[in-house]
């Protein structure tokens, strides 16, 4: 009954961002922190395609997370690319099973030295439209029972949507520029959130948990307050220290 009521808490909450003018990548950001929460898995992460069709890491759960999807494109291999270019979702894949190492040997490695032993990829989809994918990971061996795999499609659907956004889903040109938007900001914010982190000698994770606090405290777009940390208009001894 509690995880009911959460997860109807969860679906207005991410329903209540479908406006006119909402941040993308600070949607995405909680969207990943939700999956952890709800469906009982270790990580989450997610990818999302740039104009030229090519995967981009735009958020994660945590920074091992983030670090282990950017290998992933770095290496065009795992789960989580081959669930982009099929669309189909890809459950309870067993990192430690000798046919996974095969297929995808050098993720299965990273994913292991990551701590992860269990890893699910769906789709980010509309229609018939992918533009990304949706990562989840196990630190333990486990399994994600099928209504587990539904729920985590209809998070992953509702990023969607919150993305193209319904008004946009038949112009293209509109469609590319908002996802290449997003995209950008990513590179924005993890620039200023390594400037933070040296600056105030403290972990990525928590440098960006205290960006994101900073941005929603002040109501500000999380994008727009990292480009004024890189371009030196914010006095960044405003911001709280973690």
């Amino acid at each position: 009954m509690a995880r009911t009521m959460r997860l109807m808490e969860i679906f207005v909450e991410l329903a209540d961002s479908l406006i006119d003018d909402f941040d993308v990548i600070d949607f995405l950001q909680r969207l990943s922190t939700r999956c952890v929460e709800l469906l009982d898995v270790s990580a989450a992460g997610i990818l999302l395609a740039d104009l030229h069709g090519e995967l981009q890491a735009v958020a994660a759960s945590d920074e091992n997370t983030q670090l282990l999807e950017l290998f992933t494109l770095q290496h065009a291999q795992g789960p989580c690319v081959d669930c982009y270019h099929s669309g189909t979702a890809r459950a309870n894949v067993d990192l430690t099973d000798p046919a996974t190492t095969v297929q995808w040997t050098d993720f299965a490695v990273r994913a292991a030295e990551s701590g992860f032993v269990v890893t699910h990829a769906v789709p980010l989809r509309v229609r018939d439209r992918i533009v990304g994918a949706l990562n989840l990971f196990h630190t333990e061996p486990g399994h994600l029972a099928d209504e587990d795999v539904a729920l985590a499609q209809a998070m992953a659907d509702i990023a969607t949507i919150a993305i193209l956004q319904q008004r946009t889903l038949d112009n293209a040109h509109l469609e590319n520029a908002q996802l290449q938007s997003a995209l950008n900001s990513r590179v924005v914010i993890e620039q200023a959130k390594g400037v933070l982190a040296e600056r105030w000698n403290t972990e990525p994770d928590r440098a960006f948990a205290t960006l994101r606090a900073y941005a929603r405290s002040h109501n500000l777009r999380i994008s727009d307050l990292a480009h004024a940390v890189i371009d030196g208009r914010l006095d960044t001894t405003l911001i709280p220290k973690p």
